[in-house]
């Protein structure tokens, strides 16, 4: 009788999903779903299956994006003394990525960072975003952001991002600016940086997704 020959095993390609009009590989940047239902992501378990996905109840009210952006005349970061990523005039982002962030944390951030009118019109107010005065963003993930000194003295990092979930929507929230047409300048994730900046203002002005302040 013939030995049967078993077919070989094709592998399933990656699913895609759109993010902002940009197609990304799920497990590498933070896919927008379909369902307008809140989701959240979180590591997978198993090496290389991508990220788990979880209803919006499975986030608490201690779920949050956070970001310190600085209206800025010029800005820059230095790695290992090479600067990796320098910008003139617009917008310093440090941003922290808490565990349990969902997309609505990642767009809540990048419309209010685009959208932000804090530079000055005609009439000296501040009436203008950085879209419209085509001003450059550099962007810097700082988990510390995260840190929560409410006791003691020595701040918890409890809540921050672990680094895979942290880098993607990081990365994430890069792609997405750049896909407004401005021209986005990043520093390298968890590096040991140098950020300078010289203060326009000064203007700083905290975010916040979950609207605490």
């Amino acid at each position: 009788m013939p030995r049967s020959i078993a077919e070989p095993v094709v592998p399933t390609p990656p699913k895609t999903y759109k993010l902002n009009c940009q197609s990304v590989v799920q497990g590498r940047v933070m896919p927008v779903f379909p369902d307008t239902e809140s989701r959240v992501i979180a590591r997978s378990p198993v090496p290389g299956s991508g990220p788990r996905i979880f209803p919006s109840s499975f986030c608490n009210e201690r779920c949050f994006m956070r970001a310190v952006i600085q209206r800025v005349m010029r800005a820059s970061v230095v790695v290992n003394e090479s600067t990796t990523g320098e910008i003139a005039a617009g917008l310093l982002v440090l941003l922290g990525v808490e565990k349990n962030d969902t997309i609505d944390d990642l767009k809540y951030s990048v419309n209010k960072a685009v959208g932000l009118r804090v530079f000055e019109d005609q009439q000296q107010k501040m009436n203008l975003s950085l879209v419209d005065v085509g001003g450059q963003m550099l962007v810097v993930s700082q988990f510390t952001l995260l840190g929560d000194v409410r006791r003691g003295h020595r701040p918890s990092f409890v809540d921050a991002a672990e680094p895979e979930l942290a880098n993607q929507l990081y990365e994430a929230f890069v792609a997405a600016v750049r896909e407004r047409g401005i021209d986005v300048q990043t520093g390298i994730f968890q590096a040991q940086m140098a950020v300078e900046l010289v203060n326009d203002g000064p203007v700083t002005i905290l975010i916040d997704s979950r609207k605490r302040f």
